[in-house]
């Protein structure tokens, strides 16, 4: 530090000096003084899906005490699992579906020449299959001792993994040269299918066996424990760390049994969990995984092996929309964004287009740009934990990572991963967090951008080509060894883009807007009301307002529709709204709606002629639904 430094620090601290510190009660009791009597925790105080409360103001007694002394690279790697980032901070994954290996290696090179340095390979019924012939023509001109290759392979895992290695020895890669994540999971294959084909001692049998064979295979993961498929499914975020985590214990047991030894078994066993647009929660819940995961290794007397144990982060599919589908660009910006920070060592963004369907070079293009943006223009991956010493994240970490704890011990309680997903106690307690959030979604309290919030009607521009079906198999038309609930990837905004599908193949459905008085009185409502319509695939006629009753129901005779629903202030309401529904159905409006509360006039404008009040923060599905019945003819 040069002597000017100093200097300036020091007048730096003289100011600072100057002023009283800040006290949390001085805070409090303006904040009381602007809620007017209101409740604090209700109006400044929110939870998350797991019942963890985010405060407005965080100080320093929140921060952990643990945390306040953690090195990164320091147990119990909550701040990450080394000193400094290598390089750019982590490895830019991209994802491959094809059923043509030709095709699959076009997309792959292309990757690869965008700047891509990791390769997730799906195989499966409707991908690649897992023999040696075409994983090598789909890898052809990759330099396998450069470029990892990570399998999506579900049930094909130990196939997948021997053709990868066959193909290393012909290519003559040596061991320590060899970069893959052979993907075994079954555990998360059970739960996504419903269904399990083989004992499972024989795929956790052959996940050992890989592991054993990776021993001496430096960059080479055997087994996945992953909370990726429970995320979809609708899991909180302690939910999934839980998931994973009790997976997680499975697997190292069953490495145990085949005779590896945790300290051995850590550095085989990869952990993936899902980022999401929220932000702050991806990053807390990286770092806590790596917590977690730590106290479980050194349970296991080998809590230093922990720092070998790798993270890759997908976006999540969950959060993906259909309709408007360019939101999904910000959206999976700020997932991989919250990855980065969080500290993953690879990360994948789906492409904007993934849940339409198969994706081209342009969705490709974008979604491998993300990441280049976040890393050599950003970057993001040159600093070690950033959000480390953050009052709030470390409060979320430590709040999370205790909540996952609770979760993951119920489920070892009750005997583990395998009798979780039997007995439905894990598929039941996702679906639980999915409905209630599936009702905030309906009343609006969680809003999606292009959804249920500014959705788009009309053609968006965008067109795929379908992901293709999966092929009866003589595997899947056998009798499965075991059998349980199968979780339902569900992404939040598909009952909304029902109804679209569905006012599409009906031909569309239109409301006149009788918005009453000047714009700046019934703007809010004109506004609100036109969103709300649209998110059920509903479009309106607006105005810039009527300044009586005739003037809207001569606007509504010309425009030639059939439904009609007033719009303004409470106040203008009150004075004009009786008498534009009594006009409005003289006219022949066959059905009247009205935006707003009625209050105590619920009985007269009824009366009038409104046949039904739309209500911020009603079950907008159920309501939509309905809508869309009585405006097809003939259902009314």
């Amino acid at each position: 530090m040069t002597a000017s430094t100093s200097a300036e620090t020091q007048t730096s601290r003289d100011l600072a000096s100057g002023f009283p510190p800040a006290k949390i009660d001085q805070w409090r009791a303006l904040v009381d003084k602007a809620l007017k009597g209101a409740d604090f925790d209700k109006r400044l105080v929110t939870k998350t899906a797991d019942g963890i409360a985010i405060r407005p103001l965080y100080t320093r007694n929140d921060a952990l005490v643990a945390a306040e002394g953690a090195l990164p690279g320091a147990a119990p790697f909550t701040r990450g699992t080394q000193a400094v980032r290598d390089g750019l901070g982590w490895d830019i994954r991209t994802f491959h579906s094809e059923t043509d290996p030709a095709a699959a290696n076009v997309a792959i090179l292309d990757d690869l020449d965008g700047g891509v340095t990791s390769i997730a390979l799906h195989i499966g019924p409707t991908a690649l299959p897992a023999t040696q012939d075409a994983i090598a023509a789909a890898l052809n001109g990759v330099m396998l001792d450069v470029c990892p290759v990570a399998f999506v392979a579900d049930d094909k895992f130990y196939d997948a993994a021997r053709a990868l290695i066959a193909i290393w020895d012909q290519r003559g890669i040596a061991g320590r040269d060899r970069k893959a994540s052979f993907g075994a999971d079954p555990f998360s294959g059970l739960a996504v299918t419903g269904k399990l084909q083989d004992h499972i001692d024989t795929p956790l049998a052959q996940a050992v066996a890989l592991m054993k064979l990776a021993q001496d295979w430096p960059n080479v993961t055997a087994m996945t424990a992953e909370g990726v498929a429970y995320h979809n499914a609708g899991a909180s975020e302690a939910q999934e760390l839980a998931i994973m985590l009790a997976t997680f214990v499975a697997y190292l047991r069953a490495a145990e049994r085949g005779g590896i030894a945790p300290k051995d078994a850590l550095a085989k066993i990869s952990v993936a969990l899902a980022a999401d647009a929220d932000e702050f929660a991806t990053i807390a819940k990286l770092r806590a995984a790596r917590r977690l995961v730590w106290r479980i290794a050194d349970a296991c007397g080998a809590g230093d092996a922990a720092s070998n144990v790798q993270f890759s982060t997908p976006t999540s599919y969950r959060m993906m929309a259909k309709r408007d589908p360019w939101t999904n660009i910000l959206r999976t910006t700020i997932a991989c964004t919250g990855a980065a920070l969080g500290g993953a060592d690879s990360i994948v963004v789906l492409p904007f287009t993934f849940a339409l369907g198969k994706t081209d070079a342009f969705a490709r293009r974008v979604a491998r740009n993300i990441q280049i943006v976040c890393q050599e223009e950003s970057n993001l991956g040159r600093v070690t934990d950033p959000a480390g010493g953050s009052w709030y994240v470390e409060q979320l970490t430590d709040d999370l990572a205790k909540k996952a704890w609770d979760i993951f011990q119920d489920i070892e309680a009750r005997g583990g991963i395998l009798v979780a997903l039997t007995t439905g106690y894990a598929q039941e307690m996702i679906a639980k967090t999915a409905q209630a959030r599936a009702k905030a979604i309906a009343t609006s309290r969680q809003e999606i951008t292009g959804v249920s919030a500014f959705p788009i009607l009309g053609d968006d521009g965008v067109k795929t080509e379908p992901w293709p079906l999966p092929l009866p198999s003589e595997a899947q038309s056998s009798s499965p060894w075991l059998e349980v609930t199968p979780l339902q990837q569900k992404r939040l905004g598909e009952d909304f883009e029902n109804l679209r599908d569905a006012a599409d193949a009906a031909g569309g459905f239109t409301v006149f807007l009788a918005s009453l008085g000047e714009i700046a009185e019934h703007n809010v409502r004109t506004t609100w009301v036109k969103n709300y319509l649209a998110a059920g695939g509903i479009a309106t006629l607006i105005s810039d307002g009527y300044a009586s009753a005739d003037d809207a129901t001569n606007a509504f005779k010309a425009s030639g529709a059939t439904a009609a629903c007033i719009c303004s202030s409470d106040a203008v309401n009150a004075l004009h709204a009786e008498e534009t529904a009594k006009a409005l159905k003289e006219a022949g409006a066959e059905l009247v709606l009205m935006a707003g509360r009625p209050g105590d006039k619920e009985q007269a404008l009824k009366s009038a002629g409104v046949d039904q009040f739309l209500i911020a923060g009603a079950d907008a599905i159920a309501t939509l639904t309905d809508l869309q019945s009585k405006l097809t003819p003939g259902q009314r």
